[in-house]
């Protein structure tokens, strides 16, 4: 019995040591593994698959907004997280904290970061367009994450560029070049300049660490010496033997200030396109607010511009007539305040945005009867995704408190393919007008750098004039001239007798911003129309994609 049970127990020892040899083994494979170059590469190619797999799970919307509407701004972290979830609702959920983290003021429901930031896109769309999307730009990205520059030293045709002595000294024909400079920018410091160069002459403008990139003749012999080149001191084959990424001849003594130093340049380069620190934490979703239901007529107007591919700006224009407003007089002047709330939600009732808004007047005595046949009116810019959506307001008069007006309006806002030749809705207006620059994308009733003032229910009398705004988006750019070619016929009939009352013809590529996304602003003086009813019909034809759309709006003239 002893002899049996030792002899097992130096079995199982036996299997005890060789599995320990087999784990330490292991262990050392590993170990091996861990440190092997190649095995090393092996995992990140694994990871790459596995996170293009994961990309490719995603729906249209979703990898849109991954890889287009947020991809300059959001962290590795966010996108490793957002990729290993499962479902749509855990998608809208991150999505609706991550921008809830930037969320300057986390107790409003109005997020200007987010705002703000769609508007940049939609200013880099409508400026720095090359055939390709301004978004996409060198320039449209700088724009869209650090927005407006402080200076701008714009060059588009070039000329002489007097080079600094550390750089060689002398004078150079230069290609189209524009510099930036952010005064401050966080984490990257102060005076921060930003050099683009279009060496293809054709509006590509490139971000570059090389000062001396939009040299013209740099690569020409003997193009544009440099001082110490002419004086024998260097030669032009030292611009191209250089090791601190520059093309620039240099000085004898090898001089270079510490802001352009090799170093310098690319640190600022590194951070310039690492994603913006989160400064705000999660907080919890705006509590939903009732709505009353009572009565205060008003109008109510949707309108769709778009942003991105799956983003759409749909502003709202709410138009209070002033006579069915309560006047109540202080000092002289006549007074009339109006509370606003909307609410704007799915189908399934879940809140994507709400607003407030106070619409203030402030009248003269004397000035009161004129102002009774003129309106009041109110703009909010919602972004919003293609979908289905129910928008619900109530307003009240704060001198008449019983005095309330509700709407519920259900809106389809449209997807705006990123292939099909397409429009804006029109906006007839009674006032189009540019904006100074500090106040381009943000504001009531602009729309990137014009301000448009729909006038709700297209009613106009024969002394004004009516603006027309519209967008086109996606028509084909040439190569050879970078530019589209489409036909632009604009109509206008009586809509009872459908008499011609007006007719013009453009081409696009003669407007001075014709690009693949261009906007279209017409103003039309109205005084030899008679009262009635009219249609306005453009039809706009490209003539490189063969493609042909024609939006309408209707109008009254009283």
């Amino acid at each position: 019995m002893m002899q049996a049970l030792s002899a097992r127990a130096r079995r199982t020892r036996a299997v005890i040591s060789w599995g320990l040899l087999w784990l330490a083994g292991a262990g050392l494979a590993a170990a091996q593994q861990a440190i092997n170059p190649r095995h090393q590469q092996r995992s990140y190619r694994q990871e790459e698959r596995r996170r293009k797999r994961l990309e490719k799970e995603l729906n249209g919307y979703y990898k849109k907004w991954l890889n287009q509407d947020v991809t300059y701004i959001i962290t590795p972290a966010e996108r490793e997280a957002f990729l290993k979830l499962r479902t749509n609702e855990e998608r809208d959920q991150f999505i609706e904290a991550f921008w809830q983290r930037r969320n300057p003021d986390p107790d409003s429901p109005y997020n200007s970061f987010k705002e703000q930031y769609y508007r940049r896109i939609a200013y880099a769309d409508a400026h720095f367009a090359n055939g390709e999307p301004g978004w996409r730009t060198d320039r449209g990205r700088i724009w869209i994450m650090y927005g407006k520059p402080d200076e701008i030293d714009s060059h588009p045709d070039g000329g002489p560029w007097e080079r600094p002595q550390w750089m060689g000294g002398g004078t150079a024909e230069t290609y189209p070049w524009v510099d930036w400079t952010y005064h401050y920018l966080p984490r990257i410091g102060t005076e921060v300049k930003l050099e683009f160069v279009d060496k293809c002459m054709c509006g590509d403008y490139k971000l570059t660490m090389d000062p001396c990139a939009k040299d013209a003749l740099n690569e020409v012999p003997n193009g544009d010496p440099t001082m110490y080149e002419q004086m024998g001191i260097t030669s032009q084959m030292s611009r191209f033997t250089q090791t601190n990424g520059t093309t620039c001849s240099g000085s004898p003594g090898g001089f270079v200030p510490e802001r352009d130093s090799e170093f310098s340049r690319l640190e600022q380069y590194a951070e310039i396109f690492r994603p913006p620190k989160i400064k705000f934490k999660d907080l919890e979703s705006v509590i939903n607010k009732n709505i009353n239901y009572h009565l205060l007529p008003f109008q109510f107007r949707a309108d769709y511009v778009k942003v991105t591919d799956d983003t759409v700006l749909v502003p709202f224009t709410i138009q209070i007539a002033d006579r069915d407003m309560t006047f109540r007089e202080k000092n002289g002047v006549q007074q009339s305040r109006i509370n606003i709330l909307g609410r704007i939600s799915t189908l399934t009732g879940r809140t994507v945005q709400t607003f407030e808004h106070v619409v203030d007047l402030n009248i003269p005595q004397e000035l009161l009867p004129q102002y009774l046949h003129q309106s009041a009116r109110y703009w909010y810019g919602a972004l919003l995704r293609p979908g289905r959506y129910k928008v619900d307001l109530a307003l009240k008069d704060v001198n008449s408190p019983n005095k309330m007006g509700t709407l519920r309006r259900g809106i389809v806002v449209p997807q705006f393919s990123d292939h099909k030749l397409q429009s804006s809705t029109i906006m007839l207006a009674d006032e189009i007008e540019r904006v100074p620059s500090q106040d381009v994308g943000a504001g009531q009733f602009i729309i990137g750098n014009t301000k448009v003032m729909p006038v709700v229910g297209d009613h106009f009398r024969r002394s004004q004039s009516m603006g027309i705004y519209m967008q086109l988006y996606n028509l084909k750019v040439s190569q050879t001239t970078h530019k589209p070619s489409a036909t632009i016929d604009w109509k206008i009939l009586n809509a009872a007798t459908h008499q011609l009352i007006f007719s013009h013809v453009e081409q696009a590529q003669q407007l001075s911003n014709a690009a693949e996304q261009m906007t279209l602003e017409k103003t039309l003086p109205l005084e030899g129309f008679s009262p009635g009813a009219y249609e306005l019909q453009v039809q706009v034809t490209d003539n490189l994609d063969h493609q042909t759309i024609s939006p309408q709006a209707t109008f009254f003239v009283k």
